[in-house]
Formats: structure tokens, sequence, C-alpha cells
């Protein structure tokens, strides 16, 4: 490459240095002068102009970044088209990208040139975000930098972006009687727009006492509904593996893995595992909005990679996220937390006005399964899905009912006439929906094994579009519970009697979307003493 000024007249092929602007337009850096350019430029009254002249072997800005950009290309990350001698590549999906510092070093280190600059290793990334940008500095470059450019990428690797797999999460708060509400109310929001951040949904929400064995009963209770991670925003932040929270998890029969990281805002951060399930015990700094230790472990986690307490040790360097030269800056006050919905406003109604006669005395409902009364354990699994609005329908023994269910965010409808049979149950229920509604989930209080992974699989097949009945199968058998679209809602208030809405399901067959299940909780119920004990042994 020959750069230089060149006189106009022998600026034909010319790649432009510098952007002019002439009387009747702008001629942009990188631009290849042709004939009528320079007469263009003759015309305007410009003698010479900054250029390059191109050898045989040269490569001009755009291509040379666009072969670089390619090559480094990777799963889930794409490369834009080249401008002004820069490629952009871009993450195609939400996710933590990987960088493969080796790799990006020797690009950097062949001719200056050409530079890769990429963010830092594991850094979070919106779907569309820039993650790395290849720029040539020169207006063109040897086709044999750029060959080894291409070579120094490999095969791939240099990036990969690794993307967030969504979680149903659960939140414990513990209190104590001289907590204000603000707490209650930084931590919910503060853990819902962090979930909602990495494509999950936080949906069971659980208050409970400062003690062990309340910590460690709703620890059951969010494993019970389905939840694949649980976090635990304490009143006070354990100071020793053998405090209260700590102490429930390993109580409800989980184990401690790591307590203490390296990383500033974050240091009080625990970590365990309850079974399959990570559980994390909150530092007191994630009730703010503002990054911090937690953020690191939840992407990391949620993008697939290992963690545990190695992992967590090694986030020292570079573990002080908040410089103290940064201005003190206050999270705004919130309101009161409230269930919003996550993409189809499914509605969920749990049917627990029963009495129940075949139990023998007392509220069937309130029957313990694993420890847990199946009423909580029905609500707790509608609460963890992506459900917008939990309504439970209570007759008989209404107050105790509610009782049980104390704490969590429900709204419930008294069916007087619950002796009639289940039909009355559902019109109750079904009049009190909100009116914004798309379908509904009808849940029966007496499956115990249902949780919130049924039912977003339900959602899931459910389109507005369509209206279909969202019915799940396992081996031709129908079960419960079932997705009713709202176009049936009016049909569903008309029925009587015991039977639910079976008769209008069998009316609108050919309306029915199936869903395959593998398991048995679609048919698991509880009528008989017997039936409880064969459940209660699982």
């Amino acid at each position: 490459m020959i750069f230089g000024e060149f006189p106009v007249e022998e600026c034909d092929g010319l790649l432009l240095a510098h952007s002019l602007r002439l009387p009747d337009c702008t001629m942009k850096k990188g631009r290849r002068l042709t004939s009528v350019d320079c007469r263009a430029l003759a015309t305007a009254g410009i003698a010479t102009v900054h250029g390059a002249k191109l050898d045989v072997d040269d490569v001009d800005e755009n291509a040379a970044a666009g072969l670089v950009a390619a090559a480094l290309s990777g799963p889930r990350i794409a490369a834009r088209a080249p401008h002004a001698g820069r490629s952009n590549l871009y993450a195609a999906e939400r996710g933590l990208v990987a960088v493969d510092a080796g790799i990006i070093d020797r690009i950097n280190r062949i001719d200056p040139d050409i530079t890769v600059a990429t963010l830092p290793p594991l850094s979070a990334a919106r779907s569309g975000a820039v993650v790395a940008t290849v720029k040539v500095i020169p207006l063109a470059v040897g086709r044999a930098v750029v060959d080894a450019c291409v070579a120094a990428a490999g095969a791939g690797g240099a990036l990969e972006l690794l993307p967030f797999a969504p979680q149903r999460a659960a939140l414990i708060v513990t209190e104590q009687p001289t907590d204000t509400p603000r707490n209650y109310i930084a931590a919910v929001n503060s853990s819902r727009r962090r979930m909602q951040d990495l494509g999950s949904h936080l949906g069971l929400v659980q208050r409970c006492a400062h003690r062990t064995d309340a910590v460690a009963a709703a620890l059951r209770e969010a494993i019970a509904a389905g939840c694949s991670l649980v976090m635990i925003s304490g009143t006070t932040v354990p100071k020793d593996r053998a405090d209260t929270v700590p102490a429930a998890i390993t109580a409800a029969g989980g184990e401690i893995l790591h307590f203490g990281m390296p990383v500033e805002p974050g240091n009080m951060l625990l970590l365990a595992r309850l079974g399959a399930v990570p559980v994390i015990i909150l530092p007191g700094c994630a009730r703010s909005r503002r990054m911090n230790g937690l953020d690191w472990v939840l992407q990391r986690m949620l993008a697939g990679l290992p963690m545990g307490g190695g992992q967590i040790m090694a986030m020292g360097v570079g573990g002080l996220i908040r410089s103290p030269l940064e201005p003190d800056e206050e999270d705004k006050p919130e309101p009161e937390p409230a269930r919003t919905a996550a993409g189809r406003r499914v509605a969920a109604l749990v049917l627990a006005a029963g009495s129940g006669t075949r139990m023998g005395p007392g509220n069937k409902v309130l029957r313990e399964v694993g420890g847990v009364p199946m009423l909580r354990r029905a609500v707790n699994a509608a609460l963890a899905s992506r459900c917008s609005s939990v309504r439970v329908v209570t007759g008989f023994g209404a107050e105790e009912a509610k009782g049980c269910l104390a704490g969590l965010d429900v709204d419930f409808s008294h069916n007087p006439d619950f002796l009639t049979g289940m039909a009355s149950s559902l019109r109750c229920g079904l009049a009190a929906l909100p009116d914004d509604s798309d379908a509904v989930v009808i849940l029966l209080a007496d499956m115990p094994f249902i949780h919130g992974g049924h039912i977003d699989r339900l959602i899931a097949a459910f389109d507005p579009q369509q209206a279909k009945i969202v019915v799940p199968m396992k081996a031709g058998r129908r079960g419960n519970p079932i997705l009713w679209p709202r176009a049936f809602f009016a049909e569903m208030q008309a029925v009587e009697g015991d039977v639910g809405a079976r008769d209008v399901l069998r009316r609108h067959a050919d309306q029915i979307e199936a869903v395959a299940f593998d398991d048995d909780a679609i048919f698991a119920d509880v009528d008989t003493p017997a039936a409880l004990d064969e459940l209660a042994g699982r």
C-alpha cells in the first residue's frame, strides 16, 4: 500500500483517507474514488487528495475486518457487515460471553494494523449487544497479515456465548417482629429483577419467621413446588455455618458448599445445595439493584458453568466491583411487590372447597404429604409457575384453609354452596378471575405432586390465537390440571353437579391440545386414607 497526497487527476481507484465535503455531496473516508469522483473534486477546486493506492496483495480495511470477524464468530455470536474498517460481533441471545484470551492476544500481537477488543471474560450480554470488535487501523493491510490473523483464530472458540438456562426460582424472606416492610419489599423487587434480567422467573415468594424450623419447612415447600433455584434473604446475614439459616438448610437435608466470597459487595454470600437444587443465602447487598457478587454467581450458574467453593474463591482478582471513587447513590424506593405476568396471562384457580367425606373427619386438603399440607403444595406450585395470578376457592373449613396459606400471595373466593359439588366452586372461581386473563389453569388441591414445571409446560403449549384446551396426557390417558382458554369460560360457568367441566371437555374434543407427560403426578390424587398413605410413601 502506498499512502500519500496525490494530484486529483491521479486519484482514480484511490482509497480516500479523510472525508471531504463538496458543495453537493460528501465523500466519506474509505471511499474508492472513481473517475467521476475525480472530476467532481476538480470542479470543486480540490487539487490534491490524501489516500492510499493498494498493491496486488493488499486487502481494504472493510474486507480485512470482515474476514477476521468471521473467523472469530462462534456459537450464538455473529459478525455484522463491516463499516469504516470496523466489524462488530454481536450476541445472538442473552448469555455469558466466554473469551479465550490467549487467542485474542495472539491476534493482537501479529501486527498493530489489526486489533481485536472484547468484553471482559464472563461478562453478561443481552441479545444484540456488542461483545467484540475488529478494527483495521490503516485503509488497507497486506493479505499475509489478514491470513495470519484468521489462522490464529483457529477453528473457533475464541468467543462463545453461553446462554442463560431459564430457572424457576423461589425466594424465602425471613422476618422478625421488629422488621420494617422495607426489607421485604427490597428483597423481593431486587430478586425478581435479577431473575428477569437473566431470563428466569421468580414465582414462589415465602415469608417466614427467622427460625431454623420455619426456614427448613419453607425450603421443603420450595422443592416440592418444583423450584430449581432457591434464594434466602435473611433478616440478618449468617455469621457462621451453624447460624440460623445455614442450620435450616442442613436440617432440611441440604449441604453447605461454601461460605464467603472474595468479592465486595457480596462477601457474606453462602452457597449450598438441597439435593440437586442450588440454595443461596443472599448477602445484605442483594437488596440493592447495584451489581454485586450475587450477580456473578447467578450469571455463571445459569450459564451452565460449575459453581462451588473453588469457583467462588477464584473471583478475587477483579472482585472489587464497586470503586471507592464511584458516587454513593441510594436505590430509589419501590412499591410493594406485586405478581406480574410473564408472557401469556394465564390465571391459576385452585379448587379447595370440597368436604372430602371419604377421608373421614377434618379438612382433607390440610392433610400433609412430605410434611406439607396438600393445599399449600398446590398453591405453591401455582405460585412457582408463570401464572399471572393465583386464586383459591374455599368452602368446607374455609378459615382453616386460609390459615394454611398465610403469607402467600393469593386471592380467595368463598363458595357457600360447596355441598352441591365441584361445579359450584368452578363457577365461583371463574367469576372472580381478572378480566385480562387469557386462560385459566384449574388445579385440584388434592393432587400433591403437581409442581410449577407441570403448569409451565401447559402454559408454554397454549397459543392465545388458537385458543385450544391444553390437557396433560400419559399413555393415552388424560390427567390434571387442565388449561382452559377464555373462550370456554361462559360454557364452564353453566356446568352443574360434581363432575366439573368434564362434559365441556367432551363436547370440544376437537379443540384439545394434548401435552405428553412422563410421570404420574397428573393422575395422583387423594380421596381416601389409603390413597394418602400410598402417596406419602413416595
